[in-house]
């Protein structure tokens, strides 16, 4: 009778418990990371009456007689489901979502405790503390190489009070753009500036002379574009003619009377031959009546041979104003019938010159078949043949004249014709035609429109020693520019200018572009003058992505007391690939640039982010991080000891902590300015709270009912 008594009263007292852990749990339904337990109930040793007996012949075997003698609460669980996140308006607090404990030290570093509990502050010495005062633990910028390394052991998490940051020289400019390769820009410069030299000056070869005199490449007339920004593409052949005098010729001796007949064959520029006659001449006829025979014949064919004749003083005079695309701008004659005409082989004055593309062929600036590649090879060919057509001495070289044809600031071929009162002087009469098929030996050449147009405007009459100048139209080079700040060694800032322009096309190999990188003075970049400008070249593949470039770096040197001799490393892509410069038919534009320099500042902010980074942000606009939060997981969470405080601490059962960072090795992320709820559900704790009042009200009952069962069994003595 007594056991059911004793039964009772282990009942009780474990349920007692359960009720103790159960009230905690309600208790604690408002505190930041607190994770609930559960008391497990299992009963206690049985009183056995009679064994078990095995099977014996035709009986079968008895199971034990056992009579419990109560329960007892064997162990205590803690669940560490993940609690609610909720968001807060503090920077610093810090939320765990999955597995994972955060480190903490209540002497430095020496011992640790782990916590759920996310509410970090700053204390007045800048230690990253919780409520406790215990300093969380983790790992510190290395200032040697500016990171955080998670590998090192961790230690006190310390921002010192009024952290600044020291000025970082730049070392890298990263450029991501792409340069219009197509036949219609939108950014474009005037070509460059090409001086004209006196008479017997040595020029540069080839000659590309920029405003500063110093040797560039003047740009490639092929990828050259007019006012509108449409590109000329002159292909092999195309070209100019172009004639300062009219072409001029007249008869050796008069024309004579009678019944002759005119009988001559030209040789027009495309090498075919023209032949001319007349008939029906009477004996009758007066040199004058023959002339104006022959005059009517030869202006007949002006359409293709642009000759026109005149006849005056007794004399035939044949005359090419080169203003005609299709005729021929030369008079050879090739053939004479007839001497009575006064005409004889041979007779031919100044010829008109012939230009045209041809990049690959040599450059020529004399003759009378120039090939030009640059603007500059065109300027320097068309002065040439304005100084060579003056007056000849005795030993039958050109007169010096002082003819100037320059490239202008505004990229325009300027004639001028100021005179000296040298015997050379003359008065200019250009003419500029085009040229096609028709008016050079050799098929397939079309007119260029575009170019001839352009060149067409600097026709004009300048007598010798005027003031008046002539200008063509502005020829244009593609262009794009970008300027990013970049930082010396004591933080003070310098514009760094990169500008590019489009100088050359091959069909197989894609274009290049010249590249000019500027800062401003007294900063210098080169060890030649400009020395604050230093030039190089972009070079694309034929599929518009990057071939190569130079210069790789600049040395920078701002002479302003930093650093001397800065190494600034240009970044424009990978070779063959398009994560850089890029040059595709669209319009120019940058997409990025970068540097990795910065001035000083002081922090004015901290932010963590989902690795347990804090990431300073400081008043120069620079963020990065200056320390990482540890986070520690454990092979059995239920086996940590708390300690109040919400506090955990290691034990025999818990294993070993496995520290590392946040989000790595099923360590859970951390969610900054926010906090972990406890999880506590109230519902199914007050729920709880009713099974263990009736457990325990049970238990009291049987106490009850065992102590009437006592009664009665006493009473039987009375």
């Amino acid at each position: 009778m007594l056991k059911s008594l004793f039964a009772g009263v282990s009942g009780l007292q474990s349920h007692q418990v359960a009720m103790d852990v159960e009230s905690n749990n309600i208790a604690n339904v408002n505190t930041v990371g607190y994770k609930y337990s559960r008391a497990n109930f299992s009963d206690l040793l049985a009183q056995t009456r009679a064994i078990a007996t095995a099977p014996q012949g035709e009986l079968g075997g008895k199971n034990p007689v056992q009579v419990g003698l109560g329960a007892t609460v064997s162990s205590m669980t803690r669940i560490f489901s993940q609690g609610s996140v909720q968001n807060s308006d503090k920077n610093t607090d810090v939320a765990i979502q999955g597995d994972g404990f955060f480190i903490i030290s209540p002497d430095g570093g020496n011992t640790y405790k782990y916590t759920r509990a996310g509410d970090f502050k700053f204390d007045a010495g800048g230690n990253f503390v919780d409520n406790n005062g215990f300093i969380v633990q983790g790992w510190l910028r290395d200032r040697a190489t500016g990171f955080v390394d998670a590998t090192a052991p961790i230690t006190n998490i310390n921002i010192p009070p009024g952290l600044t940051t020291p000025a970082s020289p730049t070392q890298h400019v990263v450029i991501k753009a792409n340069l219009n390769s197509g036949p219609l820009v939108k950014t474009y410069s005037p070509a460059y500036e090409v001086k004209s030299y006196p008479t017997g000056t040595p020029l540069p070869n080839p000659e590309a002379i920029d405003e500063n005199g110093n040797p560039i490449d003047s740009g490639n007339m092929g990828v050259l574009f007019n006012d509108s920004g449409e590109a000329f593409n002159l292909q092999t052949g195309q070209g100019i003619w172009a004639s300062f005098t009219p072409t001029k010729t007249a008869a050796t001796a008069g024309v004579a009377a009678g019944a002759v007949e005119l009988d001559i064959t030209l040789e027009l520029d495309d090498g075919t031959l023209k032949q001319i006659t007349t008939n029906g001449g009477l004996a009758g006829n007066t040199a004058a009546d023959n002339a104006a025979r022959y005059v009517s014949a030869i202006n007949a064919q002006t359409s293709v041979t642009g000759i026109i004749a005149t006849y005056s003083g007794g004399f035939i005079n044949l005359a090419n104003s080169n203003s005609d695309i299709n005729a021929s701008h030369n008079i050879r004659i090739n053939a004479v019938g007839n001497a009575n005409s006064g005409l004889v082989v041979g007779d031919s004055a100044t010829t008109a010159y012939r230009y045209q593309y041809d990049p690959t062929g040599a450059v020529t600036v004399a003759g009378g078949d120039k090939k030009f590649t640059t603007i500059a090879d065109l300027r320097e060919a068309l002065e040439n043949q304005a100084r060579a057509v003056g007056n000849l001495d005795a030993d039958a070289t050109p007169d010096e004249n002082n003819i100037e044809i320059k490239i202008n600031a505004q990229g325009k071929f300027e004639l001028s014709n100021p005179g000296g009162s040298q015997d050379g002087d003359y008065d200019i009469n250009l003419s500029i035609t085009g040229m096609n098929a028709n008016s050079i030996t050799g098929g397939g050449i079309t007119e260029n429109t575009k170019f001839t147009r352009n060149m067409e405007a600097l026709n004009a009459t300048l007598p010798a020693g005027s003031t008046g100048k002539a200008f063509s139209q502005s020829f244009n080079a593609a262009t794009h520019s970008a300027s990013i700040d970049i930082f010396d060694s004591l933080g003070s800032k310098h514009t760094l200018r990169t500008e590019f322009r489009k100088v050359a096309v091959d069909a197989s190999t894609g274009s290049s572009w010249n590249m000019k990188i500027s800062v401003p003075e007294p900063a210098t970049i080169d060890s030649v003058a400009p020395y604050n400008e230093k030039t190089g070249f972009v070079r694309f593949n034929s599929d518009g992505s990057l071939a190569t470039f130079n210069p790789p770096n600049v040395s920078f040197t701002a002479n302003n007391g930093s650093a001397a001799n800065q190494q600034v490393a240009i970044k424009l892509g990978t070779s063959n690939s398009f994560d850089g410069m890029t040059s595709f038919d669209s319009k120019s534009a940058t997409s990025g640039i970068s540097q990795d320099g910065f001035t000083g500042g002081d922090l004015v902010g901290i932010r963590i982010d989902q690795s347990g980074t804090l990431i300073g942000s400081f008043s120069n606009g620079r963020s990065f991080g200056l320390a990482q939060i540890g986070m520690a997981k454990f092979t059995n969470n239920e086996g940590l000891s708390t300690e109040g405080g919400n506090v955990y601490v290691q034990t025999a059962n818990s294993g070993d902590p496995i520290i590392g960072t946040a989000a790595t090795a099923g360590r859970g992320f951390m969610q900054a300015a926010a906090l972990e709820a406890s999880n506590v559900d109230l519902s199914l704790a007050l729920t709880q709270l009713i099974i263990i009042q009736r457990g325990y009200q049970a238990n009291g009952k049987t106490i009850t009912t065992s102590d009437q069962l006592l009664q009665t069994l006493i009473g039987l003595k009375q």
